[in-house]
């Protein structure tokens, strides 16, 4: 008999104990990245000032959120976790941190988060965080993930969120240019994941996951990711159309949102090809990483030389 069936055998906790690592992998820091700096997009396209405390508090605040929502992610679908190869190594399904322990990891780093980002910027930024953990924690993960093929286009609005957020928490409020951003980031998701889906189609249906390739197959959700992709195009380029970037965004819009078209097409040409199908799908998800840090930077980067110039 090993000694990790000893232990539990006799009543001893033979789990490994939880390291400083463990906890920072709860929070889904890569996942946060992103978040954070659309956030801080959201906040540098406001067309005032915020005091550089005030701003950095706000993505500290936005970030811990962030986290909070993975913890709490993690802590739910730790049976899911548990049986897909993508996910079995994380923190609750690997016994490095207990299910409690991550559970009140999220209701801490919530409360805080919200609270703080309130006392830093301004209500609305706090109450449009707050919502967003609830939508992401309990709709998305506890409602909408195991009951229905949509679970990620609904689901992505929690993602969608973050530059609304940044805007928010400069302005006190909200108008077309963050829910332009906020679409975009909507309409990114189910391409963005569906990719990834297809590739771990197998995963997914042995988890019980109604992901769309497992519910619809694969053709049908080839074309839907064709078709948001389609829909994403444009939609980048939307923020020059209302003045809130320039041509140099829109031709950098339109050439990445053309090379994001390109990869659906390669896609839907293998699809009777499981191997190659895996392949493509794999190169379609992380070139939408790019695609979405490039757009995003090159928004930053535009705001800044116009501020420069100014």
């Amino acid at each position: 008999m090993s000694d990790i069936a000893i232990a539990t055998a006799s009543g001893i906790d033979a789990r490994p104990p939880a390291r400083a690592l463990d906890y920072l992998l709860l929070l889904k820091p890569r996942v946060m990245s992103l978040v954070v700096f659309t956030g801080l997009v959201g906040m540098v396209m406001a067309p005032v000032a915020i005091h550089p405390v005030a701003a950095a508090a706000a993505l500290l605040c936005i970030a811990v959120g962030a986290g909070a929502s993975g913890a709490l992610n993690m802590w739910f679908d730790a049976d899911i976790d548990a049986v897909m190869d993508r996910t079995r190594d994380r923190p609750v399904p690997s016994g490095r941190v207990k299910a409690e322990d991550a559970l009140a990891t999220g209701i801490v780093l919530s409360g805080f988060s919200v609270a703080a980002l309130g006392l830093f910027t301004n209500v609305l930024a706090a109450a449009l965080l707050a919502a967003t953990i609830l939508f992401y924690a309990v709709v998305y993960t506890m409602l909408l993930k195991r009951a229905t093929s949509q679970n990620i286009v609904i689901g992505g609005a929690a993602g969608a969120m973050p530059p609304v957020i940044g805007w928010a928490a400069v302005t006190g409020d909200v108008t077309l240019v963050p829910v332009v951003l906020f679409a975009i980031i909507f309409f990114w998701t189910p391409p963005h994941f569906w990719a990834l889906a297809l590739a771990k189609r197998e995963e997914y249906a042995r988890a019980g996951v109604p992901m769309l390739p497992v519910v619809a197959g694969i053709a049908p959700t080839i074309w839907q990711i064709l078709a948001y992709t389609l829909i994403l195009v444009p939609l980048g380029a939307l923020p020059t159309v209302i003045g809130a970037a320039g041509l140099a965004y829109a031709s950098v819009a339109l050439g990445l949102g053309g090379l994001f078209v390109w990869r659906a097409v390669a896609l839907m040409r293998v699809m009777d090809d499981s191997a190659a199908r895996k392949r493509e799908g794999l190169k379609l998800f992380a070139y939408s990483i790019v695609y979405l840090f490039a757009l995003f930077a090159t928004l930053l980067l535009e705001r800044i030389v116009w501020s420069l110039s100014a």
